[in-house]
């Protein structure tokens, strides 16, 4: 279901939202770090760069982008 919402507010030129995207995965990243990573491996070229970094912030340095 996360991804599913996540998703339907990709493209979202708003700042809260996409805040709300990175907080969502970093906030998730606690109950499965492997499912993040890959989320954001998989969607990158549709996140916005804020998501991107918000939800990247606990990926260990080597799966950073």
């Amino acid at each position: 279901m996360l991804e599913e919402i996540l998703i339907t507010n990709f493209g979202s030129t708003e700042f809260f939202i996409n805040k709300a995207i990175g907080g969502a995965l970093r906030q998730y990243f606690i109950t499965d770090p492997v499912w993040v990573a890959n989320f954001i491996t998989r969607h990158s070229q549709h996140m916005a760069p804020l998501s991107i970094r918000e939800g990247a912030k606990r990926l260990p340095e080597s799966l950073k982008r």
